[in-house]
């Protein structure tokens, strides 16, 4: 990637309107505008959802595993236009090719590679991966669209 960029959690939540317990994004590793974006998750047996998913064998659900994808397609586009304007969210509108190939437990790390397809008048697809040790858990086409709330 040609810019190495770290971003910590006080400037995610800059970009992001996400917060606890609904923030999945810890640090941005690297990024590319418009190109793609390497982020982590640190998953914790402190997670909320581990209390009924499930009580004596916790997996993170593959939702969150696909929200996490979407935040930081988010990331990726909102930093790419170099922020987002106080009246303008980013929402996931849409999801293709989802494959669930590893469960994600406490533990675990995270990896999400996400890379821009393409982009045009406010909505941008892109191709996304969740990696935990080097091996796909998850991976998806994805969709994020700019509104103004």
């Amino acid at each position: 990637m040609n810019e190495a960029v770290t971003i910590d959690v006080r400037e995610i939540m800059r970009h992001l309107p996400h917060r606890y317990p609904f923030l999945l994004v810890d640090r941005v590793l690297d990024f590319e505008a418009n190109t793609r974006i390497r982020a982590i998750k640190n998953v914790t047996i402190n997670e909320p959802f581990f209390v009924g998913h499930f009580a004596d064998y916790p997996v993170m659900p593959g939702v969150l595993i696909i929200e996490a994808l979407a935040q930081a397609a988010g990331i990726l586009s909102i930093k790419s236009a170099g922020g987002r304007a106080e009246n303008e969210l980013y929402f996931f509108v849409g999801i293709d090719k989802a494959r669930f190939k590893r469960q994600v437990v406490p533990g675990d790390q995270l990896v999400f590679e996400v890379e821009q397809l393409q982009a045009k008048r406010g909505i941008a697809k892109y191709s996304a991966r969740a990696l935990v040790d080097g091996q796909v858990a998850c991976e998806a086409e994805i969709m994020c669209a700019k509104r103004e709330v």
